[in-house]
């Protein structure tokens, strides 16, 4: 028999890095939805899904990730990254299912200087970071086999994220300033989405393995400012690419100075390897040049 999977925010960078993979996994039948057609917060909604599909695992890839309108957007946005997590964690725990759910880097102040640990004081200093931890919180309340896979600076070749926002700035200007002074990882969506499907047929084989919180980005640290020259380099632009501090760029939420997840429990406990943020960066951008 087949396992049921359900992937919600279908539509997103992480759905539809899920999508590519899903001939791969020939165990599993897949069931994506994008936010029309299953709104999370909507428990009414979710019984309906479930009872119909009765999935073994549910995917939470949907979330508000619009981090500075979260300041303004407070309901909305809790409502997707807080209140919608429990919902589902419920759901899964009424249906036998298992939640993998997908939280941030932003959960930290940002005050750290080595790799935060899953069990590090958690203090989020924006809207975005307290709803997602909330998020986690009300998932594990409500199902302690919840899964948590927190990760940071998400790209992929296609949707919004910083790679793109890079290549076409590079392209209109000569010259571009982008801070230097928040250091993190960057995490290519489809490694983080075969990384989840290893876990998922991990969980299939052991059930009994307990729920709790992981860290998952791809090997080494950067700088946005370090992240952007790699994006010119590798891409072969001749934009010059400026360093400057958070202060020079005001956003309306603030950003963790130091936001690097240690990745060594889902490695132990899932078998998972790392590539190199930079490894993963060239192959990004090799799809985006595919795709012109």
């Amino acid at each position: 028999m087949k396992q049921h999977i359900l992937v919600t925010g279908a539509n997103g960078q992480l759905g539809r890095s899920l999508k590519e993979l899903e001939n791969t996994f020939p165990a599993f039948t897949f069931h994506f939805f994008s936010r029309e057609d299953f709104p999370i917060d909507s428990a009414e909604k979710g019984e309906a899904i479930f009872s119909s599909i009765q999935p073994a695992f549910c995917i939470n890839c949907a979330a508000y990730t619009a981090v500075d309108k979260a300041e303004t957007e407070r309901e909305i946005a809790e409502a997707i990254n807080a209140t919608a997590p429990g919902l589902l964690a419920e759901l899964c725990r009424k249906h036998g299912a298992r939640l993998i759910h997908i939280s941030t880097d932003y959960v930290f102040s940002g005050n750290g200087q080595s790799p935060y640990l899953e069990t590090d004081p958690v203090d989020p200093v924006n809207i975005y970071g307290a709803g997602k931890l909330k998020g986690e919180q009300l998932a594990l309340q409500h199902d302690p086999a919840t899964i948590i896979i927190r990760t940071s600076w998400v790209y992929a070749p296609f949707g919004h994220n910083f790679v793109k926002t890079m290549l076409r700035l590079m392209q209109e200007r000569p010259q571009i300033s982008v801070v230097a002074d928040q250091t993190g990882t960057p995490t290519y969506a489809p490694d983080l989405a075969a990384a989840i499907l290893q876990i998922v047929t991990q969980l299939r084989d052991n059930p009994e393995h307990p729920g709790g919180v992981y860290h998952f980005s791809n090997a080494g640290t950067t700088t946005w400012h370090g992240f952007a020259t790699a994006i010119r380099d590798t891409w072969g632009h001749t934009t010059e690419v400026l360093p400057i501090p958070s202060e020079k760029f005001p956003t309306p939420a603030k950003r963790p100075g130091y936001s690097v997840l240690s990745k060594e429990k889902i490695c132990a406990d899932f078998g998972i390897k790392l590539k190199p943020w930079e490894d993963s960066l060239k192959t990004c951008i090799e799809r985006i040049r595919e795709q012109q």
